[in-house]
Order: C-alpha cells, then sequence, then structure tokens
C-alpha cells in the first residue's frame, strides 16, 4: 500500500457501545438524553458487572445526560431546567438515580462532590420476564403533566416519575396572547421596517407604541425613534428626539449613545 492510500485508509467498526440520542417532548417540556448502550453479551450485568451499592455512570463512554427545558418536580423536589449527567446506586430492591450538576465527567468523576448533586431520588426497581440485551433509556407513560424516565438492561427496569410544568406554560401563553404585542414587540418590529427599508410609518407608529408602554423611556428606543424621524425627512422631530435619548443615555452613562445621539444632532442641523 502506497503512502498516499495508507494517509487515507480509515478502518470502521461498530461501536461496542453505540450512542443513542432520544429527543421527546413532554407536555410542552422538551426532554433530551445523550447515552451510550452497552450489551450484556452474555454477562451477569448486576450485581456482578455492574456492583450493588456503588455510583454507576448509567451507561458507557461519556457521561449520560439528561436535560430539561423547563423546571420539572421529581418525588417532590424541583430540577431546574437544564443539562446534567445521571447516575446511579443499583440495589437489589431499589435504586438511588441523581441528577449531577457536571456534564464533563468521563463516567464517574474523579472527586464526587455532593454539592454538585441537583437532586436525588430512591425507586424500586421491576423485575421484568423478558431480558432487554441492550441498555436503554427511554420516556414512557406521557401525559401532558408528567412522564417516566425509564431505565431497563437485563431483566431490571426502574421508572423515575418527573413532572412538567404544562398547565403553568399554557396558562402564561394563553394570558401573553391576549394581551396582545409587549412593548419589545412594536420596538423590534420598529426596527425591521427601518432596517429593511420598509414602511417608515409604520415604524415610526410601532416606535412610539413601545415607548407609550414603556414607563422608563429608554434611551435606545428614542434613538431609534429619531432615525426613523431622520429617515422620514422630519429632522426637526429627529432632533428633538435625539436630545432626549442624549439626555437618558449620559444618565446611563452609556458613552456610545451618547456620542451616537451628539453625532446624529450635528449632522442633521447642518441641513
Amino acid at each position: 500500500m502506497t503512502a498516499g492510500l495508507m494517509a487515507n485508509a480509515q478502518v470502521k467498526t461498530p461501536q461496542a457501545s453505540p450512542r443513542q440520542i432520544l429527543n421527546q417532548v413532554v407536555g410542552l417540556t422538551q426532554v433530551d438524553i445523550n447515552y451510550s448502550r452497552p450489551s450484556i453479551k452474555g454477562r451477569i450485568v448486576f450485581g456482578d458487572l455492574v456492583p450493588f451499592g456503588k455510583t454507576w455512570r448509567t451507561g458507557a463512554n461519556e457521561n449520560t445526560t439528561i436535560s430539561f427545558g423547563d423546571d420539572v418536580v421529581i418525588d417532590g423536589k424541583t430540577l431546574k431546567k437544564g443539562k446534567y449527567s445521571l447516575y446511579t446506586v443499583p440495589k437489589a430492591e431499589s435504586w438511588d438515580v441523581i441528577f449531577y450538576s457536571t456534564t464533563d465527567n468521563w463516567g464517574n468523576p474523579e472527586e464526587w462532590k455532593d454539592s454538585n448533586v441537583a437532586l436525588k431520588t430512591n425507586v424500586k426497581s421491576e423485575q421484568l420476564n423478558r431480558t432487554v440485551e441492550s441498555f436503554t433509556i427511554g420516556i414512557n407513560n406521557l401525559d401532558n403533566n408528567f412522564a417516566n424516565l425509564e431505565i431497563s438492561w437485563e431483566k431490571t427496569l426502574v421508572a423515575v416519575k418527573f413532572e412538567v410544568p404544562t398547565q403553568k406554560t399554557a396558562i402564561e401563553s394563553i394570558d401573553k396572547a391576549l394581551a396582545g404585542p409587549t412593548a419589545g414587540d412594536y420596538f423590534s418590529a420598529a426596527q425591521y421596517y427601518y432596517q429593511s427599508n420598509g414602511d417608515l410609518n409604520k415604524a415610526l407608529t410601532y416606535v412610539n407604541k413601545a415607548l407609550e408602554m414603556n414607563k422608563d423611556k429608554p434611551f435606545w428606543m428614542n434613538r431609534q425613534k429619531s432615525l426613523i424621524q431622520a429617515k422620514l425627512g422630519d429632522k426637526k422631530g429627529a432632533i428633538e428626539t435625539a436630545k432626549v435619548s442624549l439626555a437618558s443615555a449620559q444618565e446611563a452613562k452609556n458613552m456610545d449613545y451618547v456620542k451616537m445621539n451628539q453625532d446624529s444632532i450635528s449632522e442633521w442641523s447642518k441641513k
């Protein structure tokens, strides 16, 4: 084989523990799991390959991770939204299931820190009447308000019920939609019309609505209004608005906006 062929050659073989990525929406909450799947291959797993009473990486290779898009409740305790390593302590009749806040370990952490345990719960294990050859994590028994995080291998299954804030999220979404656009929505619309050379009269209407709805009248909103006015040809109005923005920017000690307003006032005053 020539040197060139050797450089380009790649040996491809199956992974002993293939990687699995699971994405599931529970109610309105996104849940993502990333883990490796070892197989039994004729071995005795629990109590031997995976000893009872010792912390297990819950899979193989890199950390098994799980992330929740919202705060969830497990065993009456709140687990904040975010990404966690999933560790377990298998026992003959029950398992400890641990959500650990660092996810950059290979297997178990070199130094286990209780301060990194975001939540720990204990669940009874179930004996299956069939053999699960490949280690499996799934999300089952889906409901709008909860689901089970299920871990199964060999003839053992453990299920951790977690509750999701579907009702709270839905009600907040309904209330927000029925309340109409926010100041930020109007401001974003005004920016879009201005930056895309769209309908500048609409841009002015929307930025005015944004200012009406924001009691603080922030300098960046007035800055945007002055730019729209200037583009519409209303230099006098643009200067007046820029002066308001300038005063607010000076009070906030935002020197970037101070300079931008000063430069614009100077430019528009010459025409």
